[in-house]
């Protein structure tokens, strides 16, 4: 997931490097995203141990999105299309090698299961084994993921899909002070683990399953009905949380604590597709409704002392005969949305595009320990209107408005309920197909999020939605074949994602983990002919600026340039690639979540990979 959204222009990792990849979170257009759609259906787990093997690609959709797709993150949303099952018998197998012990393997299979190819199949299985350049992490991850599908006559198909994962990672990070800023004891090493050998484990299991039916009732009218239920399982044992760090900055005070989630979540949506026209105007209209469910219980215990380590000569021991504190929690929340939208092409060169969403939703949080409950429910109106003109067949100019929502529980001092949270986007840009080969886009958005909680300054002790960030911003992209063999694909984002109304932090200050400038280039040649058709060489270079690292803008992560090489050989149904990652060894940090939890970047990595297909 990092390789693909390295080179889509305004998306940067949050979440998610070697040693900490339980969880893949990234920031889009200036706002943090977490959880990517399945084929077009919420998941609320699905930024959870990823594994893309059954993943055919990776979509990203930039702005609001909750004219379709309900409640999510104001900058974007990432779709994840699964691998479905082919008519002509495919097989393929893949291995790879690479540093710190890394080894992975694996199977992609598909074909008919019988003569009259109206049943298909497609199973995907992978394996994961691999060390870190942290000190004693370690992860590794199984997937099964198979699919069926079924012709039910000529107009009717219905797909059965299943995954399960079982994942084992680690959750380590280190503090600024000795990293990014200065330390009068030292550097501390990027490969240095604070919490031990067996200490920051991290036990997943995921499991996905569910259908999607789909009918046509004629050329231009069909039906799409889909349900996914989710079934996770989280185990943190024995973690060791940053608490604070003593003025000899050296002695790292933690909190030690062990905890699980147990998470199940169910999806139903509906979509109906029709294409009609009203004189010489064409519609193409979408009807739809979804329900889903989420719940989760968690139960974590946490030392009532905290545990000292030194920075500079870690010794690594818990705390014997601490007494331990209990927060057991649940959560559920309930939601239906409805939504209709209509493409309409007015002529032949300009389009527009009309949608609206309507969500209700229920939320309700338990306190097992206190035996105490609590219930809010809202509902939100989320409009989308585009229009598109062509004044030449290459050229496309447009514009559109996008409104989105996230709920926010709670109430304020008066005892009125939270209103959720909104973003609102106005976007202009083009969109041009330089020859057959090329295509370029450019995009300039104004994003603003409103109704984000603060500090109530009448009342310390509660909230009030006055609070409101901005992100406006240019993006710039290119890709296509520059020459017989040669593709480029090319992108700059210009991001500048402030605080505008906060009671809690200054106005003005720059939100955390993104950068003003951001730059990708990633390049691929291959020899067309002779003794050496089927060779190639591939280069990348990334480049992220500085970036705030909190709210408070208390520090900054410096900017680095990132390069990318590899090296490949195709012939006949056999591939081998040796891939290169960050080869001159910088020594940069991905992201930050405070001024004592900073994720270090990944040193020169060497993989190599031998694939065959037939």
């Amino acid at each position: 997931m990092n390789d693909a959204l390295r080179n889509v222009p305004g998306v940067t990792t949050v979440f998610g490097s070697p040693g900490n990849s339980e969880e893949s979170s990234f920031t889009i257009r200036g706002f943090e995203f977490a959880n990517p759609l399945r084929n077009g259906l919420a998941d609320p787990l699905g930024g959870r141990s990823l594994e893309l093997s059954n993943i055919e690609r990776v979509e990203v959709l930039k702005g609001p999105a909750s004219a379709l797709f309900g409640n999510g993150s104001p900058g974007g949303t990432v779709n994840l299309i699964t691998k479905q099952p082919l008519a002509t018998p495919y097989y393929a197998l893949e291995a790879t090698v690479g540093s710190y012990s890394y080894y992975r393997g694996a199977v992609d299979l598909s074909g008919p299961l019988n003569d009259s190819k109206t049943a298909l199949y497609r199973l995907n299985v992978s394996y994961k084994d691999a060390g870190s350049f942290i000190d004693f992490a370690h992860d590794k991850n199984l997937l099964i993921a198979p699919v069926l599908s079924f012709a039910i006559g000529e107009r009717t198909k219905l797909t059965l899909e299943g995954e399960y994962i079982d994942a084992d990672t680690n959750r380590l990070t280190l503090p600024a002070v000795g990293t990014v800023l200065p330390n009068p004891n030292g550097k501390i090493p990027r490969n240095r683990n604070l919490s031990g050998p067996d200490n920051d484990k991290v036990h997943e299991d995921i499991g996905r399953i569910g259908y999607t039916l789909e009918h046509k009732f004629s050329d231009n009218w069909s039906l799409k009905n889909a349900f996914r239920a989710i079934f996770y399982s989280f185990n943190l044992s024995n973690s060791f949380n940053h608490d604070s760090l003593d003025p000899d900055n050296r002695t790292l005070n933690q909190q030690f604590s062990n905890g699980r989630f147990d998470d199940q979540a169910y999806n139903l949506a509906t979509d109906i597709i029709g294409k009609f026209s009203t004189g010489s105007i064409k519609h193409q209209l979408l009807f739809g409704f979804d329900l889903s469910r989420f719940s989760y219980e968690s139960l974590f215990n946490d030392a009532d002392v905290l545990t000292p380590i030194d920075l500079f000569n870690p010794v690594y021991v818990k705390p014997i005969g601490a007494s331990f504190s209990i927060e057991n929690n649940s959560f559920l929340t309930d939601a239906l949305g409805i939504y209709v939208q209509d493409q309409i092409a007015l002529s032949q060169n300009l389009k527009l595009l009309l949608g609206v969403r309507f969500d209700a939703f229920k939320e309700t949080d338990g306190d097992l320990v206190a035996n105490t409950e609590s219930s809010q429910s809202g509902d939100a109106f989320s409009p989308r209107f585009g229009i598109v003109y062509q004044p030449i067949e290459p050229i496309s100019l447009y514009a559109s408005y996008s409104r989105s929502f996230t709920p926010s529980i709670g109430t304020s001092f008066d005892g009125s309920l939270f209103e959720p949270e909104r973003a609102t986007q106005y976007e202009v840009g083009v969109k041009a197909d330089l020859n057959q080969r090329i295509s370029t886009t450019l995009a300039f958005y104004n994003l603003t999020r409103s109704n984000v909680l603060t500090e109530d300054p009448n009342n310390p002790d509660f909230s009030i939605q006055t609070g409101e960030q901005r992100s406006r911003g240019i993006e710039f992209n290119i890709g296509g074949q520059i020459l017989p063999g040669l593709n480029v694909i090319a992108g700059y984002a210009y991001t500048d994602a402030t605080i505008t109304k906060d009671n809690t932090y200054t106005p003005g200050n720059y939100l955390n983990n993104v950068p003003k400038n951001s730059f990708n280039l990633w390049t691929k040649y291959e020899i067309q002919s002779g003794s050496l058709k089927g060779l190639g060489f591939g280069l990348g270079l990334f480049y992220v600026g500085e970036r705030q690292a909190d709210l408070e803008n208390s520090f900054q992560l410096p900017s680095y340039v990132r390069t990318d090489a590899a090296i490949f050989y195709k012939q006949g149904q056999l591939r081998t690639q040796l891939n290169f990652i960050n080869l001159f060894d910088v020594d940069y940090f991905e992201s930050a979540r405070s001024i004592l939890r900073v994720y270090p970047g990944e040193p020169f990595t060497v993989q190599g990979t031998i694939s065959w297909e037939f």
